[in-house]
């Protein structure tokens, strides 16, 4: 039994005219220059990759660093936050209250080693009564062109809120000794 496509089967009303006798492999002629050439590279796909790989983990290793640096100073200034919203709820008065959010955030940042080209924070103290609220807004500007040798260039403004809830049996005014109600 013959195939459509096995030689046999092959005849000049089933192959068109001008077509060669046997397919375009890699074997034919007409590919020779092409073939010549490919062989003439075998093996320089190692060597290229072991000249490039090296510069690729730098690459990489470069771009986890940076990385890192964000993630790690975003986590700090949060930290912080929350760190100066429970500072400050804990105050008496609402002056005291925005000092020791300012304190608390910067001495946070300062040992948590985050830099920040500028700092702010803002406190939101709501009158300081029993069973409100405190919110501390922390804002840095990191900056990253210490990050590595190369260097990165500019800043991140990163900001955290953190809320903290005033005592609700405490007294306003407390006494003496400090105590409460």
């Amino acid at each position: 039994m013959t195939t459509k496509n096995s030689p046999a089967a092959r005849t000049p009303a089933t192959r068109p005219s001008g077509s060669p006798e046997r397919p375009l492999g890699r074997d034919h002629p007409r590919w020779g220059w092409w073939v010549a050439w490919w062989r003439a590279d075998r093996g320089s796909v190692a060597a290229e990759v072991t000249l490039a790989a090296p510069f690729l983990v730098m690459l990489l290793v470069f771009v986890a660093v940076v990385i890192h640096r964000g993630v790690d100073a975003r986590l700090r200034v949060d930290d912080a936050a929350h760190q100066a919203a429970r500072a400050a709820s804990i105050e008496r008065t609402s002056a005291t209250a925005n000092a020791a959010a300012q304190s608390t955030a910067t001495n946070a940042l300062s040992s948590a080693g985050v830099t920040c080209a500028s700092l702010s924070v803002d406190t939101a103290t709501g009158g300081m009564r029993p069973g409100g609220t405190v919110s501390v807004t922390v804002s840095c500007a990191v900056d990253f062109g210490d990050a590595l040798i190369l260097g990165v260039p500019g800043q991140k403004r990163l900001s955290a809120t953190a809320v903290e809830p005033v005592d609700t049996w405490r007294s306003v005014s407390g006494n003496a000794s400090g105590g409460g109600a």
